[in-house]
Parts: structure tokens; sequence; C-alpha cells
């Protein structure tokens, strides 16, 4: 999916929202646990009541990679499903991934041939040579972890250096130089409040992936107030506020019914910019 195909989608459905499907097998309604594959079979519900209200799907692979094979396939099953299914919807491999160029063609080469995802989430510790081989696929994106909302984000990337310029602000300032607004996004967390202000002053122009709106306390609100631009610019992430939003056996139906709340929520926070 390309920048103009997405931000089409998010006019056209009056939605930025992205659903996280961190999927918890201890946390799924119980009646699916004598299934086959029950963490598919949890997606692939999540996904159908959603898609009206989203644009974007997020797999956390920390979820699938703790069921070893068994929750390889479960995530490539969820990726096909989305593709065969709901294929006007942006797939984002929340993976974190990022080593030396060798180590990071092979990652690059499992997401986006193998399981042939839109997008895949970056860590930019280690500069350049681990960047550049995510970037090399064209209508594909990275998603550069900038300013994220955890405790421990404070140890690094609100550093100063000499100049007062910030870590966070120096990955961004740097990455842009390998990628563009057309296949780079960066991360930064709801929480962050305010200081959208200081990413829009850095990267006025890219996309944002945002998580942490609702059961991490986020402002849908305040993100939109300082980090939204002409073309909207944002992803809303929301994940456990959805999937989990009920464990019984109508739980896709309350999904639909979180999903549809932020939408239309949403939906508002568009106009203001049309």
């Amino acid at each position: 999916m390309n920048r103009q195909q997405l931000i089409q989608q998010i006019f056209a459905k009056k939605s930025f929202l992205c659903v996280g499907l961190d999927t918890d097998a201890k946390k799924i309604p119980a009646h699916l646990l004598d299934l086959h594959d029950p963490i598919f079979e949890f997606n692939r519900e999540i996904i159908d009541a959603t898609a009206p209200y989203c644009v974007a799907y997020k797999p956390n692979l920390a979820f699938y990679e703790a069921h070893g094979i068994h929750g390889m396939k479960a995530f490539k099953k969820t990726v096909e499903y989305i593709q065969e299914h709901h294929p006007h919807h942006m797939i984002i491999a929340d993976a974190k991934r990022g080593d030396i160029g060798n180590t990071s063609k092979m990652y690059a080469r499992t997401f986006f041939d193998e399981y042939n995802v839109d997008a895949l989430t970056v860590a930019p510790y280690m500069g350049e040579d681990s960047v550049t081989p995510f970037l090399e696929y064209e209508g594909r994106w990275v998603v550069l972890l900038a300013l994220t909302s955890n405790k421990g984000s404070l140890d690094f990337q609100l550093m100063k250096d000499e100049s007062g310029e910030r870590l966070f602000e120096r990955v961004m300032r740097t990455s842009m130089q390998w990628g563009n607004e057309e296949n780079m996004m960066f991360v930064v967390g709801a929480t962050r409040g305010q200081m959208f202000e200081d990413v829009r002053r850095v990267a006025p122009n890219h996309f944002l992936l945002v998580p942490g709106v609702g059961a991490q306390g986020g402002s849908l609100e305040e993100v939109c107030q300082y980090g939204m631009n002409a073309e909207c610019g944002l992803l809303v992430n929301s994940s456990r506020g959805i999937i989990y939003a009920s464990s019984d056996e109508h739980f896709a139906e309350i999904a639909a019914n979180k999903a549809r709340e932020i939408q239309q929520q949403m939906a508002v926070e568009l106009e203001r910019i049309r």
C-alpha cells in the first residue's frame, strides 16, 4: 500500500484506526480454546468485525513467536486472511527488527517477500546500514521507533546533546536522509501529548504510527490537536481496548462497537482538516 492509497482509505472510511492484534492465548474467550487454531480463529472474528471501522491491522510478532511454529503459522494465516478478505487494509508487522546489514536483508526478505506485509517496525539504534535494507522494497514502509511512551524511554530518547537536540529528534532528522514520506513512518506514543508539536517540527509530513490510545491512557483528541497534518498523517493504534473488550461469546460484536466508537471520534477530527 503506497501513501496515496493509505490517504484515500483514511478519508473514504473516515478513520485512521489501526487495530493491534496482540493476541494472547491466555486472554481470548474460553470457548475458542477447543478449536484447532484458537489464535487465528480469534483474529479472524476480530478482523471481520472491525474491518469497517479501521484502515490497518498490526499483529505484534511477540504474541505469535511465543507459541513457536504454531504461533507463526497463526500469524501467516492471519496475514493471508486479511490480504484475501480485506485487501484494502494495511498490514503492519510489529516486529521491531534491525541488525547489521546482511541480517537486516534477511529480515526484510522474511516480512516483505515471505509474508508480504505492507510495513514493518524497525529499531534504529544500529544506524543506517541496519535500516536501509528495509527501504529497498517499493511500496513498503519502514516504521521507525522514535518517541515511545514506555517508562524506559526516558533512559535514552530525551537525552540532549551539546546543542540541545534530543536523541529522538536526532534519530528522526538523520533517518529522513535514508527514507522519505513515501516509505518511512515514525512511532510516537500517544501519551506524549504536546510533544507531538516537537515531532511535527522535525517531520511535518511523515505519517506517525501512534500506539497508546485506550488502555494505555493516551488521548485521541490531544494526539490529533498536536499531531495531525493536512493529510491526516496519523495511524492511531488500539489493541487491548478493542480486542479484549469482552471475553464472552459476543467478543467480536463488542470489539466492533469499540472500534466504531473510535472511528466516530476520528471522523469528527478529520472534518476539521477538510
